[in-house]
């Protein structure tokens, strides 16, 4: 047949692809054996350069995706229809994979055609089967209607591993700069032929986790179906992990928001027989799933930012208000019996004064560490320019005693900053507003001994 008098006749951007069955069952590779003038012309390709037969990434770039998506229509003779933001192209590609009739047994061929534009079309996007569209719906209810945002997110995972016929599925956050990352939720019905790895190493799972973007290779998913080669070639430690699994099948994608990737969602050996409807399902899930996860994540760094003092990593006056609130309120208990430890940073006013503000951020970050090291598991809190309190729970008097005078020892060992201590250790039934009252008092008056002994560190140096 004349492929390429065929292809010639499409007003579209199209080629002819080819893919050889070997005798043992093993696929070829995807070679293009035609192309119109629209498609070389999209590649940059100059007809005079163009040569038939030759694989495919010879004219554009590689994709497991693609590849994917050209095995499964071509060989089962399935026509498939995918719409796909693509990072290489910076567009969104609106593709077609016909499969076509063949003079030859080991030889199958198809076509391929796309659109590209520079916007997502939102006609497109919600061009899905309405039973992905329920699955999408039920997905941002759940996600919208629970307010414990963690058990909503476990739902959504079980939900979509049933959907999608699924034995796996799982939802991971990861943050590229600090690189660590988290599974927030995991939905997991192991057959006798899967097992969670024994020595799975969390810390090395990272080094699998920034290889991810080299599979999805700028598009909006990886696929891999009876078949991982190509995660063995790219991704081998990944590779070796799926298959102590038995995962024979995966489909991963990103968790994208502002061009950012903060995360994965992934379903493992899910029913192939229903391909479209999973494919589907799982676009509209990424899309939902990135923006309520970005939502969350603005709302818990806000919630930081108003509770915290970015300094010295300590909570901040506004958290002592609320805390000390719940706690006259009853909507916190506190512990029987507990105290309260106010520190004060003598000296910092003449080390701003005389060596700038930069060597006094550096002395209260100092402190701070001093503090959070001595009364490790207490609330501490940096309620003014160069003052701390600590609220201290479930321990003894003479442990609390201790933890002040490890502080006392600190400060006798600086030659800059020296501490003023005051401290209140009362039973549960003691107001703590009077609590912080003697120890703010008791404070002042270490305070005034030291300036008494210092006077030149009570007034600026000229």
């Amino acid at each position: 047949m004349n492929y390429q008098a065929f292809v010639d006749t499409i007003n579209k951007i199209a080629c002819i692809i080819s893919v050889k069955l070997n005798p043992d069952g093993t696929k070829g590779e995807l070679c293009i054996e035609a192309a119109n003038d629209k498609y070389l012309e999209s590649v940059n390709v100059d007809r005079k350069d163009f040569v038939a037969g030759r694989p495919y990434y010879e004219y554009i770039y590689k994709s497991i995706t693609f590849e994917g998506l050209s095995y499964r229509s071509f060989l089962s003779n399935i026509l498939l229809h995918n719409y796909v933001y693509d990072e290489n192209l910076n567009g969104w590609l609106d593709n077609y994979f016909i499969p076509l009739v063949s003079d030859r047994e080991d030889v199958h061929y198809g076509l391929f055609t796309y659109d590209v534009t520079p916007e997502a079309d939102p006609d497109k996007v919600s061009d899905v089967t309405p039973a992905a569209a329920a699955s999408a719906i039920k997905t941002s209810i759940t996600l919208r209607e629970n307010s414990d945002f963690e058990a909503a997110i476990q739902k959504v995972t079980e939900n979509i591993r049933k959907d999608c016929k699924a034995t796996g599925c799982a939802i991971i956050l990861a943050d590229f700069e600090s690189k660590t990352f988290d599974f927030v939720a995991q939905s997991l019905k192991l057959d006798e032929n899967e097992k969670i790895p024994e020595d799975f190493d969390e810390n090395s799972f990272f080094n699998v986790i920034e290889r991810w973007d080299a599979l999805i290779a700028g598009g909006n998913c990886f696929m891999a179906i009876d078949n991982l080669d190509n995660v063995k070639q790219k991704n081998r430690e990944w590779y070796d992990s799926m298959v102590m699994m038995g995962i024979k099948n995966i489909a991963l994608y990103p968790l994208r928001t502002n061009g950012e990737t903060i995360g994965y969602f992934w379903v493992t050996n899910f029913d192939t027989s229903i391909m479209l409807h999973t494919r589907q399902t799982l676009e509209l899930t990424s899309f939902l799933l990135a923006s309520e996860v970005s939502n969350r994540r603005l709302y818990k760094q806000m919630e930081k930012l108003s509770v915290m003092d970015l300094l010295t990593d300590t909570y901040n006056r506004n958290a002592m208000n609320n805390k000390i609130s719940d706690i006259v309120a009853g909507r916190y208990q506190i512990n029987n019996p507990y105290g309260v430890v106010f520190i004060d940073m003598n000296g910092l006013k003449t080390i701003n004064d005389s060596e700038g503000h930069i060597a006094g951020d550096t002395l209260l970050k100092e402190t701070a560490d001093v503090l959070k090291s001595t009364f490790a598991g207490c609330d501490i809190y940096r309620v003014g320019g160069d003052e701390f309190l600590a609220i201290v729970e479930d321990k003894t008097e003479d442990e609390f005693n201790r933890m002040i005078e490890k502080v006392r020892e600190a400060s006798n060992k600086s030659e800059t900053v020296k501490f003023a201590i005051g401290s209140c250790y009362e039973d549960a039934s003691f107001d703590i507003r009077n609590a912080m009252h003697e120890a703010d008092v008791k404070m002042y008056e270490d305070k005034a001994k030291f300036y008494n002994t210092h006077p030149e560190k009570s007034r600026r140096k000229e």
